[in-house]
């Protein structure tokens, strides 16, 4: 038996399935599928007796899975999937007939964990047989069988130009600066000079000199940029080592006006944040000496406001990501930490702030596993095994408490240390800049990280240094795309390392908020297609010191059609874009693109009563549905909900038309519509 669950209006599918039996009733799956194997106990299989070399006897009982298939590649079979929580499995995989099976390869315990794992080969048209046993565990878990991406020596290379505009002593950031959507260079020559290096065709340039009112200080330490007057145009904040400089683009983007800010203090990251999610960003300061800084942006005035985000005395907080982590809508925050106090005081102690959705923040990185003694100058964040959670990978400027520490969100608000088998335990080399994205365009994210070099992620957090030589700047190389080509560009001091890219497909995906603040901001961008999802969170200032672009960029690797792309802005509004062109760069106006008045319809829930009044029942089969949101026709966010017995209060609501979405335990969201009297 076998039933089919589709996740977020059936952008991909999720097997469930029973009663595999034997070889000969093996169930058939699907390449790019991702498989729930239900617990052994309810399992009458037989299990597989041709161990292919695992070691420690036969299980008692078995499940079994086939394909074939569709073309000659390399495949990789996993279970080391952060919803099994580190379940004890083991595999086999076969071809040939039932009766004179031949290996094809086997795992058990892949690099230190409890999961399995294995890349095997395959031919076109040939029938594999995969066979689970219960040596070890008797619990349910998922398996996904995916296309391995491209080896290591096929990655990347990049060629060096010198760009004449680049000048200064702060050249780093990367930026659209004149509302064209295509990433521009800013540099900072003077306390009264800044000079924009703009993108032309081709990967040409063109510089124009701008004179600015005194900014008294230089972004000696950082930089970032944002719309925050929402007028079209980006704005620029600095940071030095006697404070903060907001400049402020005006109408036409043609010139500059500067607010000093008064307060003095050692500033490290900036970033450009809506905080309070009113529609106007608002400017974060990480203080190295204090509890850390940020400005309200009340629509005429940066306030300044210390505490509350970051509290230590002795300060040492050196940078902040803002996402999404507990995927609840509402953007968060990580700081890295260093210094200042040593690690029993407050310095060394990285810190994970969950936004409360009431305006108030809480610092939940002991709960979350991420309190860790780390003198970390900056965190890589991003969705590294592509399973819809953002993971971190903890970047060190110090090996003096150990090596970079890649962390799996394990989608139940905990982060679990995978840094065993993903190719980092073993480098020593510290950096400052930790940037998270995707240079080979193979639908994985990589890493800009310490040793001058790209780590390319293979999807479950394994990474590999490029081995195509190139020396990068260890400090001043923010990164987007500076020929338009769909391929990540490294600023390098006075030079642009050109990505020379290869034959994977891409997409750009710019957004212009209308409730939401212009950038989008905080926003969650979901792709998907043929690879399952990929997601995106728009950060201003990742990274410790650079800005790089804002523009979600996506690799897609070979596959030739997108599905769906779906932006979740921070107002709650949600738009969908249907197949949209790969090799291009698509704006999403805010509202442009509601969520769909299809009627949406699942097995794995029913509603009742419906017409609903005060209080919708839902009805569940097998599953557990922690959380749930409903959605007005134009695709807003009108109420979130936990799930108490089994129900939601929908007294709030006006009579109409809704679309309930509902989350269950093991993160997967399934959608119906429902109407309200």
């Amino acid at each position: 038996m076998k039933k089919t669950l589709y996740f977020i209006i059936a952008f991909f599918s999720f097997t469930i399935s029973f009663a595999q039996g034997t070889c000969d009733t093996a169930v058939t799956i699907a390449i790019g599928s991702t498989t729930t194997a239900p617990a052994f106990t309810n399992e009458t299989g037989t299990a597989p007796t041709q161990l292919c070399g695992l070691a420690n006897g036969v299980g008692t009982k078995g499940k079994w899975y086939k394909f074939t298939a569709t073309q000659t590649t390399t495949l990789i079979l996993s279970t080391l999937l952060s919803q099994n929580n580190n379940a004890d499995t083991r595999v086999i995989i076969y071809s040939g007939s039932c009766t004179a099976p031949v290996c094809i390869g086997s795992n058990d315990d892949y690099n230190g964990t409890l999961s399995s794992q294995v890349s095997f080969s395959v031919t076109t048209g040939t029938v594999y047989t995969i066979a689970f046993d219960n040596k070890y565990s008797q619990v349910a878990f998922d398996f996904t069988l995916s296309v391995a991406p491209p080896p290591a020596p096929d990655r990347l290379s990049f060629t060096s130009i010198a760009v004449a505009g680049i000048t200064g002593g702060y050249n780093n950031c990367i930026v659209d600066m004149n509302g064209d959507y295509k990433d521009d260079i800013v540099s900072a020559i003077s306390t009264t000079q800044l000079a924009i290096t703009y993108q032309q065709a081709g990967g040409t340039f063109s510089t124009s000199t701008y004179t600015v009112p005194n900014t008294a200080i230089l972004p000696s330490w950082s930089i970032a940029a944002g719309d925050y007057d929402n007028n079209g145009f980006n704005d620029l904040l600095y940071g030095s080592g006697s404070g903060v400089t907001f400049l402020k683009a005006n109408a036409t983007g043609t010139g500059y006006t500067t607010d000093r800010k008064t307060q003095s203090y050692l500033v490290q990251r900036t970033n450009f944040v809506d905080i309070n999610n009113d529609g106007k960003l608002d400017g974060f300061a990480c203080d190295d000496n204090a509890p850390n800084r940020f400005y309200m942006n009340d629509g005429t005035n940066m306030n300044h406001n210390q505490g509350g985000l970051g509290d230590f005395t002795t300060g040492g907080n050196y940078a902040t990501n803002w996402f999404d982590y507990d995927n609840d809508g509402d953007i968060d925050m990580i700081i890295a930490k260093c210094g200042q106090g040593g690690s029993g005081v407050g310095g060394n102690i990285n810190q994970m702030y969950k936004n409360n959705g009431n305006g108030t923040y809480s610092n939940v990185a002991a709960a979350a596993n991420l309190a860790d003694p780390e003198q970390t100058w900056s965190c890589a964040v991003g969705d590294y095994n592509n399973d819809g959670w953002m993971d971190v990978i903890v970047g060190v400027n110090s090996t003096a408490n150990g090596n970079t520490n890649v962390k799996r969100n394990n989608g139940d608000g905990t982060f679990t240390s995978v840094t065993t088998g993903s190719g980092y335990e073993t480098i020593t080399d510290t950096g400052r800049e930790y940037v998270a994205e995707d240079f080979d365009n193979d639908g994985y994210l990589d890493v800009l990280g310490a040793g001058n070099t790209i780590m390319f992620g293979n999807g479950n957090f394994h990474f590999t240094p490029n081995p195509n030589s190139y020396a990068i700047s260890t400090v001043d190389r923010p990164i987007g795309d500076l020929n338009n080509d769909g391929f990540i560009d490294i600023q390098n001091g006075n030079n642009v390392l050109f990505n020379n890219g290869n034959s994977n497909h891409w997409i750009k995906i710019n957004l212009q908020g209308v409730q939401s603040n212009r950038n989008g901001i905080g926003a969650r961008v979901e792709l998907y297609g043929p690879w399952g999802l990929q997601i995106r969170d728009v950060q201003s200032g990742t990274g410790f010191q650079n800005m790089s672009s804002i523009t979600a960029h996506f690799g897609i690797g070979t596959a030739t059609t997108i599905t769906t792309a779906i932006i979740r802005w921070p107002s709650g509004v949600v738009d969908v874009i249907n197949n949209p062109l790969i090799n291009q760069s698509l704006l999403v106006l805010e509202g442009s693109s509601p969520l769909s008045n299809n009627t949406f319809t699942t097995s794995e829930f029913s509603l009742y009563p419906i017409p609903a009044n005060d209080v919708l029942n839902i009805t569940t089969a097998n599953l557990k549905m922690i959380s749930g949101k409903i959605y007005d026709l134009n695709g807003k966010t009108v109420l979130k909900s936990t799930i108490n017995d089994a129900s939601i209060n929908i007294e709030s609501l006006q009579s109409g038309t809704y679309i309930l979405m509902l989350t269950d335990e093991n993160g997967k969201v399934h959608a119906q519509k429902f109407i309200k009297k």
